[in-house]
């Protein structure tokens, strides 16, 4: 089995898979321009109904960040707390203007700075009932 095949997306539509290059999928209002993630069939700003598909930019700034140091509820957290493991949490800055909510790759507080500069990488998320890998998206800081 290809890797293509072993890792599949948490949600479909959230960013282009498979990819040597992946990128969000966001969606940008033909009324008013308002740029939104996850793509959106309608306008959260003007209420218009009209958006059309966007990919959105690759690297961004981290504007502000923070540890996960205890489970998620379950569901959808999967596993037991003695498994657990700390994970970062921020919002990174678009050029597009939009700030993305989005797990960061590390969970060390001294990698991290708000401001710098960071990019997107697709991560193993959990293993599937099906065998298959579950993938999401992440950032991480840009080396040097």
């Amino acid at each position: 089995m290809s890797s293509e095949h072993a890792q599949v997306p948490v949600a479909e539509g959230l960013y282009t898979w498979p990819s040597d290059s992946p990128q969000l999928i966001g969606s940008k209002c033909t009324a008013c321009a308002e740029v939104t993630f996850p793509s959106q069939a309608s306008c959260p700003s003007c209420a218009g109904s009209s958006t059309e598909e966007v990919l959105l930019s690759r690297r961004g700034t981290l504007w502000t960040w923070t540890i996960q140091h205890f489970p998620p509820p379950s569901p959808p957290f999967k596993g037991d707390s003695e498994s657990f493991v700390p994970f970062g949490v921020s919002y990174i800055e678009l050029p597009e203007g939009i700030r993305v909510e989005s797990r960061l790759t590390t969970h060390n507080a001294s990698q991290l700075e708000i401001g710098m500069e960071m990019e997107l990488v697709i991560e193993k998320f959990m293993d599937g009932d099906d065998g298959r890998e579950r993938v999401t998206f992440a950032f991480r800081p840009v080396a040097g």
